[in-house]
């Protein structure tokens, strides 16, 4: 996980802000309707067509993203700036290190869109194997086995021992037994420095030719130009993307991957239903709300 205070596990849900305080929140990207409704009713919320949003680097204490880039400029930027409350998992987009830097809070929402992503893997896709223990990845491993009773392997430095006690698996030591072992390989992590280009020719090397690759996480995973070097050589018999180093990904640059016939490309619309959007952005205004009460207990 990329450096920050990250906070995942945050309770929500506490009803709703007296009069006497509402903590001013500026919402940088679109929200589904009915989370931008739950957070006017819990924050003075300044809108991207509110006269004041502009200045929401030098008046924010609290940010609301989905996709907004947020850069160690901006952060420095954003002198009062306490936490950011961010729709979905990931926060590539946001310079982790900056906000740790600067005491800013990042709370995600972790597992609010896990099925809906899980299931998008399954329509891409045995012995599975999973790098990435998580929310996503578990349920991932559920599905698959309750569908098909698959074999699963997974590997995840971070995850305890028993994180998986209730779901039968072999837990392997390795990213390269992982990659060995599978016929279907789905990645569940992070793009950081350590796992950009975890994928390489040399990984593809290592797979069985039947196997397939699935991304359902983040682009700069897998190293796409030897992705389709993989299979045009037959290192893999295909691959699914539903995340590329570009997006949305364009003909431009992707016409050669997307050519070949054994290739199946989706524009990162995994947690792109309406009621995972809907679930995802209500969550981060909660876990938000949460959070500035408690700022607020200890101040």
């Amino acid at each position: 996980m990329a450096p920050g205070i990250l906070l995942e596990d945050t309770s929500y849900g506490a009803g709703e802000v007296t009069a006497a305080y509402k903590p001013t929140v500026y919402l940088l990207d679109d929200f589904h309707p009915i989370a931008v409704k739950r957070a006017k009713a819990l924050f003075n919320l300044i809108t991207p067509t509110h006269p004041d949003w502009q200045s929401w680097r030098e008046n924010a204490e609290f940010l609301l993203v989905k996709g907004s880039t947020l850069t160690a400029s901006d952060i420095k930027a954003a002198s009062k700036l306490r936490a950011i409350g961010k729709q979905g998992v990931g926060i590539d987009k946001i310079d982790a290190q900056a906000c740790k830097d600067a005491g800013v809070a990042i709370i995600n929402t972790p597992g609010v869109n896990a099925t809906a992503v899980a299931e998008l893997v399954l329509t891409l896709t045995m012995t599975l194997g999973l790098i990435g223990m998580g929310n996503i990845g578990k349920r991932v491993a559920e599905i698959f086995q309750g569908a098909f009773g698959s074999s699963i392997v997974a590997y995840d430095p971070f995850m305890p021992a028993d994180v998986w006690d209730d779901l039968p698996h072999t837990r392997i030591s390795t990213p390269a037994e992982v990659i060995e072992a599978a016929d279907v390989l789905s990645l569940h992590v992070p793009l950081t420095a350590s796992t950009r280009d975890m994928l390489t020719y040399k990984e593809k090397s290592m797979m069985r030719p039947e196997a397939i690759i699935i991304d359902a996480a983040r682009g700069g995973i897998v190293n796409e130009a030897d992705l389709c070097r993989a299979l045009s050589d037959g290192l893999i018999w295909g691959a699914g993307l539903d995340c590329h180093e570009e997006e949305p990904p364009t003909k431009a640059r992707y016409a050669a991957l997307w050519e070949h016939p054994r290739m199946v490309s989706t524009p990162h619309i995994g947690a792109a239903t309406n009621q995972t959007q809907m679930e995802t952005a209500v969550a981060a205004v909660e876990r938000l709300h949460a959070h500035t009460g408690e700022l607020r207990a200890v101040s």
